[in-house]
Parts: structure tokens; C-alpha cells; sequence
């Protein structure tokens, strides 16, 4: 069985540093401190369950976390009102939020300022639209798909954007812009492409090899969009393919025949499940052990200033304890 390799997989620069925020705010608690986290980190199992199992407590409300303790808002982003209830229970909040999500963020209360109207492309129960969706919800309607268009009410197109989330297919984006735009001719785009350079890249390096293997392997959670439409790209070029959170989800049905597959990994897997599934084919398939090409995306992030506020407190503290 010959083993490829997609490239670029797994972790972006938005997951890496929201992971090191959670770790390294970890490391720096009090005695007296727990660490909360408002929703998934970043949606993948593996990465939730190592962190938890660190002493991370993972919440989906604000009220579970008690008053005066350290709370990590997750990658995902979350809306102004999630901000205000934090500063209300007096906790010390951690921003976590992908940069590239608090960009679409930003955008949607700059137009919501103009009087403009936003249509905000996306899953509307992912929290990333949750939260963006939050910035400005008298401004905004949500648009799931091309079906969505002719509910859709306007006042002026001429004061008309859309937005997308970070996350979504290339393609389905495009449909449902080519629907918006058709709807409603003086639609504005935003100043740039909302979707991420991880969701892109990850898209594009599956494209263009999905429809030369007999199967495709994504390895993420089902919960992960990105690494959902990793799937769908190889399915719309006929190839079979499978999300697995790990090796242990591979079901030897799938490999019947198969002569050639291509793993990946969404911008939320980590590469060790990665190397354990290749591996595993390797050893059970008679693969071949596939040749891996480091490629740099070319994107990294500052620390927040959230993050270094905490941090520095806790320097001060230990200063003043000397």
C-alpha cells in the first residue's frame, strides 16, 4: 500500500497558541487557583482530554466558573455578552480567541457601526458564528446555504456585506456567495477572505491529490468544521473517505483493496495521531513508509495581552514573596 502525505496538516498558528495559552497558564496557577475553559479549546478530543486530564475544567456556561478565578476563552472566539458576564462574576479572563476570528469580529462591528446590514455565512451553531454573530445580532442574518437567499430580508444592498466563517468549504462558500451576489448585485465583499490560510491550504493540498488515491484519511474530531470538510472535498471527486479521531476508529472494511491512501490531519489534530495511523498502516497493510516534506505556512502569533497580563501578575506576586 503506498502512504501519502498531505501537506500542509494538522495544527495552524491559531490552535498552537490557544493551546499554549491553556498549558502555560497552567504552569503559572497559584495553589489556591483552577484554570476554566469557556467551551473546547479547539475542538479535538485528544487535546481536550490532555488538557483536562492536567487539571483543565472545561465549561459551557460563565456561571460554572466561581468568582475571582482565571477562565481561557476557547480559539472559537465568544460574543460581548460572554466578555460582560466574565467582568461581572469579577474572574480573570484569558483571550484565547484565533486573531484571524477576532479580524471577522472586527469587521462585523465596523459595518454594524455604519448601519450597514451583514450576512454572515456559515453554521449557526458553531461557536465561532455564535460569537461573531453576538457582535452585532441587530445587524446581522445568518446564511447556511444558497437555500437561505430568498428568505433574506433587505433594506439596501447597496449597504450589504457578507462575512464568512474562518472554517468553511471553499466551494460551499463560493456557492452561497454566487447566490448572494446574484440575489443582490451591490453586495460588498469584506476588505479580505475571511477563511483562513489553514482551512485554504488544508483544502487545496487534499484537492489536488484526493482524486488520484483510493481512499482518504482525515484525522480530527467530528466536531472539528475544518477537518469535516477536509471529508466532503475528497467525497465530491468520488474517493472514499473517513474522519477518525484516532488509529483506534480505522475500520480494516474501509482498506479492502486499496492500493494507495492519503492521510491528513484537520488544523485541530495533533501530529502524533498522525504518525500513529501511518504506522499502523505500515505494520498491519504493508505500507510503505511515506516520505514527509516540513512545510512552513509562514504564520505565527503574539501571545495576547490578556495572556501576558496574567502572567506578569503572577512574576510580580512570586517578586514580592522573595
Amino acid at each position: 500500500m503506498e502512504i501519502l502525505l498531505s501537506n500542509p496538516r494538522g495544527f495552524c498558528a491559531g490552535v498552537r497558541i490557544a493551546i499554549e495559552i491553556v498549558d502555560q497558564t497552567l504552569d503559572a496557577l497559584d495553589e489556591h487557583e483552577d484554570l476554566y475553559v469557556y467551551h473546547e479549546i479547539v475542538h479535538n478530543r485528544h487535546v481536550v482530554e490532555r488538557l483536562r486530564e492536567r487539571g483543565a475544567i472545561f465549561v459551557e456556561s460563565i456561571d460554572e466558573v466561581p468568582e475571582g478565578q482565571p477562565v481561557v476563552f476557547s480559539a472559537h472566539g465568544v460574543s460581548p455578552q460572554v466578555k460582560s458576564d466574565a467582568r461581572n462574576q469579577k474572574l480573570i479572563p484569558i483571550d484565547a480567541t484565533c486573531p484571524l476570528v477576532t479580524k471577522v469580529h472586527a469587521e462585523a462591528v465596523r459595518y454594524a457601526k455604519r448601519g450597514w446590514q451583514i450576512l454572515l455565512i456559515g453554521h449557526k451553531n458553531h461557536q465561532e458564528v455564535i460569537g461573531t454573530y453576538g457582535e452585532a445580532p441587530d445587524s446581522i442574518q445568518i446564511v447556511e446555504s444558497p437555500a437561505d437567499v430568498p428568505n433574506l430580508e433587505i433594506e439596501d444592498e447597496h449597504k450589504l456585506v457578507y462575512l464568512t466563517q474562518t472554517t468553511l468549504s471553499i466551494d460551499d462558500a463560493d456557492l452561497i456567495i454566487n447566490a448572494l451576489k446574484e440575489a443582490f448585485p451591490h453586495i460588498h465583499a469584506p476588505p479580505s477572505d475571511d477563511i483562513c490560510y489553514a482551512t485554504t491550504n488544508r483544502q487545496l493540498a487534499v484537492r489536488d491529490q484526493a482524486s488520484e488515491v483510493d481512499l482518504v484519511l482525515v484525522v480530527g474530531s467530528n466536531n472539528s468544521s475544518n477537518s469535516l470538510r477536509l471529508t466532503e472535498i475528497a467525497h465530491a471527486v468520488d474517493t472514499p473517505s473517513y474522519l477518525i479521531d484516532d488509529v483506534s476508529m480505522l475500520d480494516e472494511r474501509w482498506l479492502e483493496g486499496v492500493q494507495t491512501v492519503l492521510v491528513t490531519a484537520g488544523a485541530s489534530a495533533p501530529e502524533r495521531l498522525v504518525k500513529e495511523l501511518v504506522s499502523h498502516l505500515v505494520t498491519h497493510y504493508d505500507g510503505v513508509p511515506p516520505d514527509d516534506i516540513d512545510f512552513d505556512e509562514g504564520m505565527a502569533f503574539a501571545m495576547p495581552a490578556s495572556f501576558k497580563s496574567f502572567i506578569a501578575s503572577k512574576l510580580t506576586v512570586e517578586g514580592e514573596d522573595q
